[in-house]
């Protein structure tokens, strides 16, 4: 099989789909790997080095597109990307369609075969969702420390403050992945953290995991305001596989939250669980809501693409494996795990959550 690996166009995104060490193995099972020139240099990964793994490069990104029957990505393609897509064609990458209409549009008008990472299922589960919750969570305790500093328009507060001084009150909304990763790194700087969910055996595991030094609460519309109102900085890092985000900090609420305090929302790519974000970018990460600051950069994880790149194929190059060798039906029909991140085929949404948000019919294909 011929498989694509391009140059991630979207917006200070550096991250890239496949190591040298996941060419040399794809090439070992006899496939050729397509790489688009330049397309590792922001992993720190050469294009002689990839030569050196055994793949092609390639000049121009149309013409990978087309010659490949599978293309793996990062983030999703944006609209410029979608003229490259073809019938037959297997895409494997995240993609986020529950918060994207026009691209699950896109996909189904073209007959591509889509594949996401983020639906990729076993269990309660998400494995390639996974990593890059744990680099998501970390990181926006960083950038959520430096948006509380007063250069940044923040509340000028230190997250672990000093001897004699308060540190930050950081809330957490979600235990998932990103959010316990979110919570070590606020607890190892200092912060008075709480953290809420649903979930009460999670919870359970937190507070034995950190004997007192995480606070838990039961998630509530009640217990998430008396929360907030008290926070300098607020992680939204609620998931719902394949489905939207539910919006659980309103306007008003935000209205009424500290001056200066810090919102960075880790659940954007699904619309994100705070009623007033919207995507920002790297470039420009931040926005004012009242007297708040909403960080809700879409691809966090882009930022630090060294750790990032390698943490993800991983996790993905099983499956990139299983595709490449079995072909899309038998690889889908041998694993359920893979076969639950199949979102969209034959001109038709096959992923429940995607067609429930998006109102479109569900196919059983």
């Amino acid at each position: 099989m011929i498989i694509g690996v391009p140059q991630e166009i979207k917006n200070n995104e550096f991250r890239v789909a496949l190591t040298t060490s996941g060419v040399h193995e794809l090439v070992k099972h006899g496939h050729t790997v397509l790489v688009q020139n330049n397309a590792g240099v922001g992993s720190g990964i050469s294009d002689a080095e990839y030569a050196a793994a055994g793949a092609e490069l390639v000049s121009d990104a149309s013409d990978l597109w087309a010659r490949s029957a599978l293309v793996v990505k990062v983030k999703e393609p944006i609209p410029s990307e979608y003229s490259y897509f073809h019938r037959g064609l297997v895409l494997f990458t995240f993609l986020h369609l529950a918060a994207d209409p026009q691209l699950t549009h896109a996909l189904m008008d073209s007959g591509v075969t889509a594949i996401a990472y983020e639906t990729v299922q076993i269990g309660h589960s998400l494995p390639l969702l996974a990593p890059m919750s744990e680099v998501a969570g970390r990181l926006s305790v960083q950038v959520g420390a430096q948006c509380l500093t007063a250069p940044a328009g923040g509340r000028g507060i230190l997250l672990g403050g000093v001897p004699g001084v308060r540190p930050a009150n950081v809330v957490i909304l979600g235990a998932g992945v990103s959010g316990s990763n979110a919570a070590a790194m606020a607890i190892g700087a200092g912060a008075d953290v709480t953290i809420l969910d649903i979930d009460i055996p999670r919870l359970q595991e937190l507070d034995a995991q950190y004997q007192g030094r995480l606070k838990t609460l039961a998630s509530n519309t009640l217990e998430i305001e008396k929360a907030v109102l008290e926070a300098d900085l607020v992680i939204g890092s609620v998931l719902i596989p394949g489905a939207k985000a539910p919006k659980l900090v309103s306007n008003d609420l935000v209205s009424r939250m500290k001056p200066g305090s810090v919102l960075v929302d880790i659940a954007v790519d699904q619309g994100g669980c705070f009623e007033d974000t919207h995507p920002t970018t790297h470039e420009d990460p931040t926005f004012k809501v009242h007297n708040s600051i909403f960080y809700c950069v879409a691809n966090m994880p882009g930022a630090v693409p060294n750790t990032s790149t390698y943490a993800l194929t991983n996790v993905t190059l099983r499956y990139t494996l299983a595709l490449a060798n079995l072909g899309v039906a038998k690889a889908l029909a041998s694993d359920p795990a893979l076969a639950a991140g199949l979102n969209v085929a034959s001109g038709h949404v096959t992923h429940h959550s995607v067609s429930t948000a998006l109102g479109l019919p569900l196919s059983g294909i």
